[in-house]
């Protein structure tokens, strides 16, 4: 559901289907055009992942917070409204809204934050709309006790999200069962500022008459039940704590990489490229020869020298797995793996005038059309152009399901149904020597395939990565790295120009935990 031609904000509600708290989390809002992609689910009942998924979530987000690409916040409740001082307060400022024409809006908050005044006030006047709309004989007093409570409100919770508003970032709130009609209609004015909310209705639902409120997804989890959460504690996951945390919730996985002075060995530099801004410029200095992403063709390469590796030695073994269940129960050769290019498509990237500005690789990860790139592919054009083996269609689109700017994954579909690949579920760990392949389309080569062992284990500012030899070169992002059995245990993300089949790919955990809910 879009914003339906009122004023605001241009929103456009669930473009995705979302299934999981996970989902939630990873799935990040599309601008397009002024339009915003924004997300209002409930999530009914618990399963049996509920508490570990809600701090997966915490963690994750957290990160995507300190590293400066988003803003997160989790709520048991709102805080009651009683001290008389904010009464007054806030009614002050409702009062100077109304006698504005229910413009631009003025609260302890927003006052620093002129660029937020109009859209706050917008926000405001959509959701009094609502409640007039469903509470047909409230009066004016009535409507005023209502909008005194969202402005304290927008104060108490959302001053976090007003300091750092900008609608290309990641913002999520998260509430605790939510039961009292203010209190989900304040929800509602979150999202009209581009604000993604999810209601974690875990002892019951809400009322009948917000549910039905058109802009709200519901996943539905299991049986409702007394569950005990924790509060949100945003120190608990800073600062490079909880490094016992899965790697599929601390990843970060950058374009640019650049030596840390400090001897730590690499710090990564996570700001995310603007679509379709060419900074290959940036590459003009032949000494900058170090580590490179291998994305589109003749898009951005950002290099800087590795410095400093260190070599992640858990989970060796001394024999190389033979056997496995799943699609194959026995390891193929070559040319069965060779096949499975069929399922690896190539990217061609249009910039705004039509042209093509690079190429790339991608993944079939869903039977509708999903396919998985690197978000630095996604993002170095505005359009793309998908071909696949034996197919004669070019299938053209501008869709970016999802993405995530820490992890380099994005999501983008075409109107085909796909053949996709397996991905590794971890079985048994990933070992040094262990044989793969490597598919993709390096230099526009389509689906060029190239065989090498896994080199080893890199920890990346925390960041677990696989370093493989199968040859790779720019445009073989988002490609596939296979093990013996067929399954995708990685995805071709960076290279280093130094050195010989020097490689990287973003791994496995990563992948499941980013594609859950686009893989049937």
């Amino acid at each position: 559901m879009d914003s339906g031609g009122r004023k605001g904000l241009e929103r456009r509600y669930n473009a995705v289907g979302l299934s999981s708290i996970a989902a939630f989390a990873n799935v990040s809002g599309r601008v397009n055009g002024g339009c915003k992609d924004v997300y209002f689910i409930r999530a009914c009942g618990v399963d049996s992942s509920y508490i570990n998924d809600i701090e997966e979530m915490d963690r994750l987000l957290t990160k995507t917070e300190e590293a400066g690409h988003g803003v997160y916040a989790r709520a048991l409740s709102l805080p009651a409204l009683s001290d008389i001082d904010e009464i007054a307060r806030c009614s002050a400022f409702y009062e100077r809204w109304l006698e504005g024409g229910r413009g631009s809006l003025e609260t302890k908050a927003v006052l620093p934050h002129s660029d937020v005044s109009e859209p706050a006030g917008e926000a405001l006047n959509e959701t009094l709309e609502i409640y007039r709309k469903n509470n047909p004989n409230a009066n004016p007093s009535m409507e005023k006790s209502f909008a005194v409570k969202l402005l304290y409100w927008l104060d108490a919770v959302g001053a976090d999200f007003i300091d750092g508003w900008d609608i290309h970032r990641s913002m999520k709130c998260v509430f605790h069962n939510i039961q009292k009609e203010q209190e989900f209609y304040f929800c509602y004015m979150l999202t009209c500022l581009g604000i993604d909310v999810l209601l974690l209705q875990s002892r019951r639902d809400i009322d009948k008459k917000c549910a039905g409120l058109p802009c709200l997804g519901t996943i539905e989890l299991g049986a409702f039940d007394d569950v005990n959460i924790s509060g949100y504690d945003k120190n608990k996951y800073k600062g490079g704590q909880n490094t016992q945390a899965s790697a599929a919730t601390q990843g970060i996985m950058p374009n640019d990489v650049t030596p840390n002075q400090g001897g730590r060995g690499i710090v990564v530099d996570v700001t995310h490229p603007t679509r379709g801004k060419n900074v290959a410029a940036q590459n003009a200095n032949p000494q900058n020869a170090g580590m490179r992403n291998t994305g589109t063709q003749n898009a951005s390469t950002q290099n800087t020298s590795m410095q400093n590796s260190t070599v992640n030695n858990t989970g060796v073994q001394n024999n190389i797995q033979t056997q496995r269940s799943g699609t194959h129960n026995r390891e193929l050769d070559f040319e069965e793996l060779a096949r499975l290019a069929s399922s690896v498509v190539m990217i061609a990237v249009h910039d705004r005038n039509g042209n093509v500005a690079g190429t790339g690789s991608g993944i079939m990860i869903g039977q509708k059309g999903y396919i998985l790139t690197n978000s630095h592919v996604a993002f170095s054009g505005l359009s793309y152009s998908v071909r696949i083996e034996d197919d004669d269609t070019v299938y053209k689109t501008d869709e970016i399901i999802k993405y995530n700017q820490l992890l380099d994954l994005a999501i983008i579909r075409i109107q085909r149904t796909l053949k996709p690949l397996t991905i590794y579920k971890g079985e048994k760990p990933l070992v040094r020597g262990q044989k793969v392949v490597a598919i993709g389309s390096p230099l526009g080569l389509f689906n060029s395939v190239s065989d090498g062992i896994i080199a080893g284990f890199r920890k990346i500012d925390d960041v677990d990565m696989i370093q493989f030899t199968a040859p790779i070169s720019h445009g073989s992002s988002g490609g596939a790295v296979l093990n013996m059995f067929g399954e995708v245990i990685g995805i071709s993300t960076a290279g280093f120009d130094d050195g010989q089949n020097i490689n990287l790919a973003v791994g496995y955990e990563f992948i499941n935990s980013f594609i859950r809910g686009f893989t049937t």
